[in-house]
């Protein structure tokens, strides 16, 4: 089948899709919280024949056979959930879930996700193998859907040669999508750490053990992981964005509370950087006189996107939309649950522009504002460029 074919047919399924995204964006749900969003998933896919079941409590996946060895098998994910975000856009399908709305583009995802397994269902005699769609729950919040769909081992049986995701990216042109091999999104940890001291009026701080002065010190101190401690090679992010130090204008309370987040871009140093961590701040409150508990929460890992499948993806898209539709996307701190399925699989994680022609007029807005409003022409692009990458990907003829 010819190229401009998938294309074609992208398009004409476009308002389809397009109704897809506006009744997913209308009804947003949180993390784990995705019921009536796999209920609508499901019966999407039923309707079009196509087999399914829940994942992950609130997730669902899907799956067609093709030809040939039915346990060669590749992956397409979208996750679903949406973010506590008011939003403020006026239009006619804004969000109806008070102060929840879409504002990182998964019923994009979704809708794109639900449009190429269409297509393909339609082409399955042209399919090699096996291909799943995975409808992932709670990629916004830890442990991450991601690490639950592994734990029930879904794809067990099957030769994976490929787990794909796509997110879109308002920094990029409508059309124009965005690849990075090997080493793309941080890793993120989540950290707590509880400042004990002992407390009392503030005009008499020679009576105390003050845990906001060396919870102060234990801001500064930490900066050290980065700067003396992580090579300078390696982006690593350490930042403290949260601080409770419940007393008043004389009062110095008893303990001091601060939360924050470790990314990193190697799982060694990750390990190393949140030891460090904990080293450093015993040592420094006890240089004043206090006490401390860290708590690390571990977050999601890596996203590491492997090379070959990367460049194949990059090629094919200049196949599919002609010259000057991929950039090379640089490294980003920002963290994915993508990063569980890139540990276990060769996985590509890329970007879809939905920038508008121009995105420094700012008209999509940004990620997880309550403005973010993705250019709906990316659509078809998302649905052509999915539908063509898993026929390659599976070894079929395109």
């Amino acid at each position: 089948m010819e190229l401009e074919t998938i294309i074609a047919q992208a398009c004409e399924l476009d308002e389809t899709v397009r109704g897809h995204r506006r009744h997913l964006h209308e009804h947003p749900e949180l993390s784990f919280e995705e019921h009536a969003t796999a209920d609508y998933i499901a019966s999407v896919l039923e309707q079009e024949g196509i087999f399914c079941r829940r994942v992950a409590g609130t997730g669902v996946l899907a799956r067609i056979e093709g030809r040939g060895d039915l346990h060669r098998a590749v992956v397409l994910r979208a996750d679903i959930d949406a973010l506590p975000i008011e939003e403020q856009n006026a239009v006619a399908y804004a969000s109806k879930n008070h102060g929840v709305m879409h504002a990182c583009g998964h019923d994009l995802h979704a809708a794109v996700l639900l449009g190429t397994l269409t297509l393909l269902n339609r082409r399955r005699t042209e399919l090699c193998g096996t291909l799943f769609g995975l409808f992932q729950p709670g990629e916004e919040l830890c442990p991450g859907g991601a690490s639950l769909v592994l734990k029930e081992d879904p794809f067990a049986g099957y030769e994976v040669q490929a787990v794909v995701g796509e997110h879109v990216d308002p920094d990029l042109p409508t059309g124009v999508l965005g690849f990075r091999p090997g080493k793309y999104m941080a890793s993120s940890d989540e950290l707590r750490i509880t400042v004990r001291g002992e407390g009392g009026h503030a005009a008499m701080p020679q009576r105390l053990k003050d845990p906001v002065v060396a919870a102060a010190a234990v801001i500064t101190a930490l900066q050290q992981v980065v700067s003396r401690n992580a090579d300078s090679r390696m982006p690593t992010v350490l930042s403290i964005g949260r601080v409770v130090a419940d007393g008043a204008t004389n009062v110095i309370p008893d303990q001091v509370y601060m939360e924050g987040t470790l990314r990193t871009f190697n799982e060694v140093w990750r390990t190393e950087a949140k030891r460090r961590v904990c080293e450093i701040v015993r040592h420094t409150v006890a240089a004043y006189g206090t006490e401390a508990d860290v708590r690390i929460s571990d977050g999601y890992p890596c996203v590491v996107n492997d090379p070959t499948l990367t460049e194949q993806a990059r090629r094919l898209v200049g196949e599919l939309f002609g010259a000057g539709h991929t950039v090379e996307l640089d490294l980003r701190p920002t963290a994915e649950d993508f990063g569980y399925y890139t540990q276990r699989y060769p996985s590509l994680f890329f970007r879809l522009g939905v920038g508008g022609t121009d995105p420094a007029t700012g008209e999509a807005g940004k990620l997880h504002t309550s403005c973010f409003n993705p250019d709906e022409k990316a659509l078809h692009y998302g649905v052509a460029n999915l539908t063509a990458l898993a026929l390659r990907l599976a070894e079929a003829e395109v």
